[in-house]
């Protein structure tokens, strides 16, 4: 086990931690939330070691392993990547180093003898150290990241590599707990899925911070929550939290206001000035300013923002037979779609299929190859990306919104100042006066986010808003779109955000091919294991079962007379379908409706061409019989 006891960290004039005590069991799975700037980061370096206390202590058994994965993780650049990921002096990472080593060299000289007879060394050495299930788990977790190049320099890689390399060197190692600072961040959908799946049977205990609540929810069974300097637990998963922390803060609202009314009464009684020997009213008087300072952490960050933006007209954005490669990369090929007012567009898609480059090609940031977008007149995009926060560390929080915009309105008419609109999103007043420079990575992501908002966009392109922002600032961005009147158009990794925000998606695959779903994330996937299990299910069905009977019937006859004029009629039908799509413009209504139309048809199209088939064959097999 490893006990944490009264630890007290400050930074500056805040207090991160204090006092903080908990206990880590073996085959603990506790998620670690809080709001960006509480400290998270540092609480998790602490107990790596990385990092200390001002006071208190961590302590375990001395054969207590600690392996931590920091948010951005510091690799050596000079290593190769099986180096890295194979790095340590344990005694079995050693084995395997050498012997991954070994077995790199045969390839490179598959004939030499000396190689050879220094592989069958490597292997007993394998044998002795009962190193080969540790091994299958390192070559099974690096298939799923899409490691490969093993003799690749660390500083010849991206940023997303570079993730993946520290993740399953994380993995690979042997630990007794094992911390994970945003994981999932850079992730695409099935690894995180994947992930989901192998920390379900990990072996040691799990420390993890991360946004993704599906992932916190599936992996966890308890909960750290760091609020204020305080560490609260609760038993369950995110879920559970959630519940067990509205009793909290009601119970503790309750205690609030029997506080404030018991500290009335004896103002009041203080105030008659009742007779009493000098000590005891010494003590009365004592105690009625301890109760003044008693302190409450109850305020709860629910927020609800009646957002307003800059009117949006009819037209919004159309983009027509967009093509763009880079590096002779094919990422869009005569893309054609038609953003329409009060769109909720998700884009999701493999790392590097183009999810940013279609958010830049329609932002403006970046020219097509081919094709063009024309953007309605009234149209006010707010973009945020990745990378591009523009916040200058010299100034203090408030002069840096004031100088987007002092005040906004609501779509009701009402004002909401910068100052209020910062406490919305968790900047409290006091707070509100630092300089930028002292804010966490996670804090000033935030505030970016509430600059875009702050210029009343009425199209927000979010690009991955979910990376580097706490559970409860993305519960605030969630209350903010649900009232925002504009277009939003998210690319995201986040499978609770996109079930919570988008209606349809765009769906980047293999070879430029970009489709369109109506539906959100969870929707998507459950029509992508369907058409899995069904063909699955085809592949496996023996061929004799669908042979063809001998004769045809009298109905077969007429039916295959007709059945292509059908065909062609349906397809006629599609097309015109189509058609009327691409003229129907802004008119949503119009437009959904033709969809609707268009899927019915396409189905009836597909059953009309398999019973062709069918039919096909007992054509056939009528003109073969003698």
């Amino acid at each position: 086990m490893l006990t944490v006891d009264h630890l007290y960290k400050s930074y500056g004039d805040k207090t991160l931690l204090n006092g903080v005590s908990c206990l880590i069991k073996p085959h603990d799975r506790i998620g670690l939330i809080g709001v960006n700037g509480t400290g998270k980061s540092t609480f998790l370096k602490i107990l790596a070691g990385i990092d200390t206390a001002e006071r208190g202590s961590v302590s375990h058994a001395k054969d207590y392993w600690v392996e931590y994965l920091e948010q951005e993780p510091d690799l050596n650049p000079e290593l190769t990547v099986m180096e890295q990921i194979y790095y340590g002096e344990t005694p079995i990472m050693k084995v395997m180093r050498e012997y991954e080593q070994t077995l790199l060299d045969l390839q490179e000289s598959p004939n030499n003898e000396q190689v050879q007879e220094r592989l069958l060394t490597k292997q007993q050495r394998m044998d002795e150290y009962e190193a080969w299930e540790a091994n299958t788990a390192a070559k099974t977790i690096l298939t799923k990241l899409g490691i490969t190049g093993f003799t690749r320099p660390v500083r010849e890689l991206s940023g997303g590599q570079r993730k993946r390399v520290a993740i399953a060197k994380a993995l690979i190692q042997p630990a007794d707990l094992l911390i994970l600072d945003e994981p999932t961040n850079h992730l695409d959908n099935d690894t995180v899925e994947w992930l989901e799946q192998y920390l379900a049977s990990y072996k040691g205990a799990l420390l993890l911070v991360t946004h993704d609540r599906y992932f916190l929810n599936r992996v966890t069974n308890q909960i750290f929550e760091l609020d204020d300097g305080n560490l609260y637990t609760y038993e369950g998963n995110y879920e559970l939290f959630q519940e067990k922390k509205a009793e909290r803060e009601a119970l503790e609202e309750r205690y609030q206001e029997k506080h404030q009314s018991m500290l009335k009464k004896e103002i009041a009684w203080m105030k008659k000035g009742p007779k009493a020997r000098g000590t005891k009213q010494k003590a009365r008087i004592d105690r009625i300013e301890q109760m003044k300072e008693k302190q409450f952490t109850s305020e709860s960050h629910d927020v609800s923002i009646d957002a307003g933006s800059v009117r949006l007209g009819k037209k919004v954005m159309e983009l027509e037979n967009i093509t763009k490669s880079y590096d002779d990369k094919q990422l869009l090929d005569d893309f054609h779609f038609l953003i329409v007012p009060g769109d909720r567009l998700g884009i999701v898609g493999p790392n590097g299929s183009g999810k940013s480059t279609l958010l830049n090609i329609m932002a403006g940031f970046v020219e097509p190859d081919n094709g063009h977008v024309e953007t309605g007149p009234t149209v006010k995009v707010g973009y945020y990306t990745q990378t591009d926060e523009n916040l200058d560390d010299n100034k203090r929080i408030i002069e840096d919104i004031r100088e987007v915009a002092e005040v906004i309105r609501t779509k009701n008419g009402d004002e909401i100042t910068a100052e209020q609109m910062l406490e919305q999103f968790l900047f409290s007043r006091s707070q509100q006066w630092n300089y930028i420079r002292k804010l966490s990575g996670g804090e000033k992501r935030r505030l970016y986010l509430l600059k875009i908002l702050m210029t009343e966009p009425n199209v927000l392109l979010l690009d991955e808003p979910t990376n580097d922002l706490d559970t409860q600032t993305l519960s605030v961005l969630e209350a903010y779109l649900d009232q925002f009147p504009g277009v939003v158009i998210t690319a995201s990794h986040d499978r609770y955000f996109l079930d919570r925000v988008v209606d349809h998606m765009l769906v980047f695959k293999e070879n430029a091919q970009v489709d369109h779903f109506h539906g959100n994330y969870h929707d998507w996937l459950e029509r992508e294991k369907q058409q899995a299990q069904e063909q699955k299910e085809t592949k496996s069905k023996p061929a004799s079962k669908k042979s063809a009977p001998k004769k045809m019937s009298y109905h077969d006859k007429k039916e295959w007379e007709t059945i292509e004029d059908d065909i062609t009629e349906l397809e006629s039908h599609i097309d015109e379908l189509q058609e009327r799509i691409a003229n129907a413009g802004s008119d949503a209504g119009a437009v959904h409706d033709l969809y609707e139309e268009q899927k019915e048809r396409e189905q009836e199209l597909e059953a009309k061409l398999e019973r062709w088939e069918e039919l096909s064959l007992l054509v056939e097999e009528t003109e073969t019989k003698p």
